[in-house]
């Protein structure tokens, strides 16, 4: 017998979701970091609605959403003089119950993780290190060294390599890392500070060929800033300190910074990598792919991918899905992140360029549009749509089927606010399992289709905002445990959910007899 069913190397805040929604599903989890303790200077910020909605599928979201502080407006300076606001808000309202993005630091993100980790009865094992693994057979062999030295075995069913940037699964698998590295070097400072720009809202500064942004903490006074500098020998960038570009920050944002509890600078890759799966192992996270810090996408993709493995792998592991259900994690991850780099890459040079027409668009033409933009509804809501990562979809991978309406196979499943007497349609969203949606009436088919398979199915009475969300009348969404739709079909067409569990080998009502506690 294995000792786990999935070990999970690297506890950030990928792998530890990963781990919290495997342990949910009653998966036997290890997951180790070779890092003594938890990181105290993290970069990563923003939580977008998608992720907040995967949250309230664990029960998790108010937590978060009442810890962290809403983006509620940027502001746009350029050299030391501000220049355009644009009312963030809700500015998703009627797409989801999370119309806003929210700052809530990765330090005390990943502490929550931990602690919800910690009562679903897994621990972080820290300063446990992944040295190296092959496969064999049915299962992953790993050599694991421990705090004290001694290395020990670990067989699990698979291996997850949520271990960042310089993964160790990845270098093992010599699976390649292309992409290249920003010649800009970041900064990031936590700081206690006052003054005009001291708002509760967010704060970008442009210059000639840098950029510095401002995010309100919780908390009274308290802020993070990151930046970059460009102007700075090559030779002594490694260097920098607080007292290098403190006046810098002071004069851009007209802040007061009285305290500076901590500076770190890094430097910023966009790389993705040439496969996610090789066998058994994954590679989710920073592992996968890195890019700018641009929208604040990073950490989210992040999670994305924990979210799309993690219901795949407690599915097959639970023998109620075929192996090859693990092959549709790839095509459906590796698109999204491939078109990410690619725009948060023009987004970073389009906000950094020396070059004459690239600063006289962000230094003229960009404060023009910002409040033009902003002021249109569509605007705010396709901005929303994107950056909040509610528009992503799935095309491809194979698991997407049919169109019903202007719903599409694939595609996340659009929210209804009041879908019914008990509130909206996500909240069934918590079972964290495959579920049948009808909105309107269900045929008798479709209901004994449902009652064969043991699959829930969930009825919602027409309303004519629905039509307006995308839905047909009557038709039947089978929806998957991260709430994308898996297959529309037409209220007529009953034989289709047959039809696509069969195709796919999904058998809702086994579980696999060996369960481990």
């Amino acid at each position: 017998m294995n000792d786990v069913e999935v070990l999970i190397a690297g506890a950030g805040p990928t792998g530890l979701l990963l781990a919290l929604w495997l342990a949910r599903r009653g998966i036997v989890v290890r997951i180790v970091d070779r890092a003594l303790a938890p990181g105290t200077t993290s970069r990563a910020l923003v939580v977008q609605a998608r992720t907040l909605e995967w949250y309230r599928q664990l029960g998790i979201a108010d937590e978060v959403a009442t810890s962290g502080r809403r983006a509620i407006a940027v502001n746009l300076w350029v050299s030391a003089r501000k220049v355009a606001r644009a009312v963030l808000g809700d500015m998703g309202a009627g797409l989801g119950p999370y119309p806003y993005a929210l700052v809530y630091p990765q330090d005390e993100h990943e502490a929550m993780l931990v602690r919800r980790l910690a009562e679903a009865g897994v621990a972080v094992e820290r300063g446990t290190e992944l040295l190296d693994f092959h496969e064999e057979a049915d299962r992953v062999i790993a050599q694991v060294k421990r705090p004290d030295g001694t290395i020990e075995r670990c067989v699990a069913e698979y291996l997850a390599g949520c271990d960042g940037a310089h993964s160790t699964v990845r270098e093992r698998l010599a699976v390649g890392f292309p992409g290249g590295t920003y010649e800009h070097l970041f900064y990031v400072a936590d700081v206690d500070a006052s003054g005009r720009t001291m708002d509760g809202e967010l704060h970008v500064g442009l210059e000639s060929t840098d950029f510095l942004v401002l995010f309100p903490l919780p908390g009274e006074g308290h802020a993070r800033l990151i930046g970059t500098v460009r102007d700075r020998p090559a030779e002594a960038r490694d260097t920098l300190a607080w007292k290098d570009v403190s006046r810098r920050v002071m004069k851009w944002m007209e802040v007061d910074v009285t305290r500076v509890n901590w500076f770190s600078i890094y430097h910023v890759h966009h790389r993705v990598a040439d496969r996610f799966r090789i066998g058994r192992a994954f590679l989710l996270g920073d592992a996968a792919h890195v890019h700018s810090p641009v929208g604040g996408q990073g950490m989210n993709t992040g999670l994305g991918d924990a979210v799309n493995l993690a219901w795949k792998l407690a599915d097959v592991l639970r023998g109620r899905a075929a192996p090859a259900l693990l092959d549709t994690y790839q095509p459906e991850r590796i698109g999204f992140a491939r078109r990410l780099v690619a725009t948060t890459d023009r987004g970073f040079i389009a906000v950094t360029s020396s070059t004459p027409m690239a600063r006289f668009t962000r230094l003229w033409v960009v404060p023009l549009l910002v409040p033009i933009v902003f002021a249109s509804r569509a605007a705010r809501r396709y901005f929303f749509r994107v950056v909040s990562q509610t528009a992503i979809h799935y095309p491809d991978g194979g698991l997407s089927e049919g169109r019903a309406g202007a719903v599409r196979g694939g595609d996340r499943l659009p929210w209804v606010p009041q879908a019914s007497n008990e509130g909206d349609n996500h909240r069934l969203l918590a079972s964290m399992d495959w579920q049948v949606h009808v909105y309107g009436e269900a045929t008798s088919e479709l209901r004994n289709v449902c009652a064969e398979r043991n699959l829930a199915l969930h009825v919602f009475p027409w309303r004519s905002s629905m039509r307006r969300t995308g839905f047909e009348r009557n038709a039947a969404y089978l929806i998957r445990p991260d709430g994308y739709v898996a297959l529309a079909a037409h209220a007529d067409d009953a034989s289709a959910l047959t039809a696509y569990a069969d195709a796919h080998g999904l058998e809702w009502s086994r579980e696999r007899a060996e369960s481990r506690a």
